[in-house]
């Protein structure tokens, strides 16, 4: 009886052990576009720009644990070696020249070569490419709009709200931004009302939209595939509901679609209006 109660509690621990793992495997993993249960990794990178976003990060993470174990180890070291029984009579140093020196040095030195790699990312991302497609996204209260040139097949204009029908929740639009895979991507974000930000997390890009001032960045995905991003600035009552979905088609699949976007969607007099961009 006692051979089978033990058995049973072992069965028992094994279980729970893989239940651990499953659910600590499902927390890391990544969502490719959107977000998935008990994630807590990034979103997986689509462009080159997200992907060296993610290894300066990682880098910087580790650096971190370094720096807590080192200062963990300062911490326990002067416990033991500077403890009331190992020294009676307290040390009355108040200061070390080659500490102060080091401790000033050392930090300035780590934050010089944090500083090289951040400045490099940040220069790639302000960088201005010449673009193969332009889109204009305009933020309202609690939707956005899309505009596509007339010079580069497009000339309409669409809204995009949130579809609470749809899956993922709270994610889907009716209408969805459509680029090319493989192509540069310029986007250029302003708002009408309040401060909007249109954030995709696997693009690597977040970017405020303001009224009054035309704001521009751009990507280039090269995988095919839908990813969701939501209005990332604090933005009034239905701020939580003004989500953001982007397709990356092939080619072929973006030209049709520009083909059938010009029947669905109503054509703006006169052609859009964009600001210039090489």
């Amino acid at each position: 009886m006692r051979t089978a109660l033990t058995i049973n509690r072992s069965w028992r621990a094994l279980g729970a052990f893989t239940a651990l793992v499953a659910s600590s495997s499902a927390a890391f993993a990544a969502g490719i576009g959107q977000p998935v249960p008990w994630q807590m990794d990034r979103q997986v990178a689509v462009t080159e720009n997200a992907r060296e976003i993610h290894t300066f990060e990682h880098g910087l993470h580790w650096l971190s644990l370094l720096i807590s174990l080192f200062v963990l180890g300062l911490i326990v070291w002067c416990i033991y070696r500077f403890s009331e029984k190992r020294n009676p009579t307290p040390s009355r140093t108040t200061h070390n020249t080659a500490i102060e020196v080091a401790w000033t040095i050392v930090p300035v030195l780590i934050l010089v070569a944090v500083a090289i790699p951040s400045f490099r990312l940040l220069r790639v991302q302000l960088s201005d490419p010449k673009a193969d497609v332009i889109v204009k996204v305009i933020g309202h209260a609690w939707y956005w709009t899309y505009e596509y040139p007339t010079d580069q097949g497009g000339g309409f204009t669409f809204d995009a709200n949130i579809d609470e029908d749809k899956q993922p929740k709270l994610l889907a639009t009716d209408n969805d931004m459509v680029v090319p895979v493989n192509k540069v991507v310029k986007v250029q974000v302003t708002a009408t009302d309040v401060i909007h930000s249109w954030a995709v997390p696997s693009f690597g890009f977040k970017i405020d939209a303001l009224p009054g001032r035309l704001n521009q960045f751009w990507f280039k995905a090269d995988r095919e595939g839908t990813y969701y991003g939501q209005c990332s600035e604090l933005c009034g009552q239905r701020h939580a509901y003004m989500p953001i979905t982007v397709r990356v088609v092939s080619d072929q699949a973006y030209a049709q679609w520009l083909t059938e976007a010009k029947t669905k969607y109503a054509r703006i007099e006169g052609g859009s209006k964009f600001a210039d961009a090489r």
